[in-house]
């Protein structure tokens, strides 16, 4: 038997946690935009593996429309307040949309992806670093002075080509179209999925 990935070994850690996971985020969204983490209480009752830093994102939907999708690569906080604050911001600050309405509430579907530790890749060209890249279970993350931009690994879904994958990575980050210089950085992950 195959051992585990790092994100099958975090998904088995975090699994008896997920419905708590998701009603952090349900209850920050529901108290509104000022939220920034999870209450003393909340927190103090959480277990040790919410409390634990790590990286998230997460992905709202409503009647299977993206409604906004925002999260973090660096794991600067306890899981429990990442997801809280990465909840509030998808729901109300996305700027691809408009702030949730109350009335979206009832019919919203939350996705939690917790990312495994950023592993430096490192490149000599584009062909390389797409090689070294695999399909559906990596997400990358492009890092250029002050620009940056993430691509969770549900993205392949709809970008199975590793080419157009870099390139939308490209753009989403500000960078230019031609090959991508030297001085930037490229991280692979993976993820904890709870849908």
């Amino acid at each position: 038997m195959a051992p585990m990935s790092c994100a099958e070994h975090l998904r088995a850690k975090l699994a008896p946690h997920a419905t708590t996971l998701h009603d952090i985020a349900r209850q920050a969204i529901a108290l509104g935009p000022t939220v920034h983490g999870i209450s003393e209480a909340r927190r103090r009752s959480c277990s040790t593996a919410l409390k634990e830093p790590r990286a998230s994102f997460v992905t709202l939907r409503h009647r299977s429309a993206l409604r906004g999708c925002v999260g973090s690569a660096d794991a600067i906080r306890q899981l429990a307040d990442d997801v809280a604050c990465n909840a509030v911001r998808a729901a109300y600050c996305d700027t691809r949309f408009q702030p949730l309405a109350p009335s979206e509430f009832a019919e919203l579907r939350i996705e939690i992806a917790v990312l495994t530790a950023l592993e430096p890749i490192p490149f000599a060209d584009e062909a390389a670093l797409t090689a070294r890249l695999v399909p559906g279970r990596d997400g990358l993350c492009l890092r250029c002075d002050e620009r940056r931009a993430l691509f969770l690994p549900q993205v392949w879904r709809s970008l199975p080509d590793s080419r157009a994958f870099l390139d939308c990575l490209k753009d989403k980050a500000g960078l230019p179209p031609q090959p991508l210089a030297p001085v930037v950085r490229a991280y692979r992950f993976e993820v904890a999925e709870f849908v």
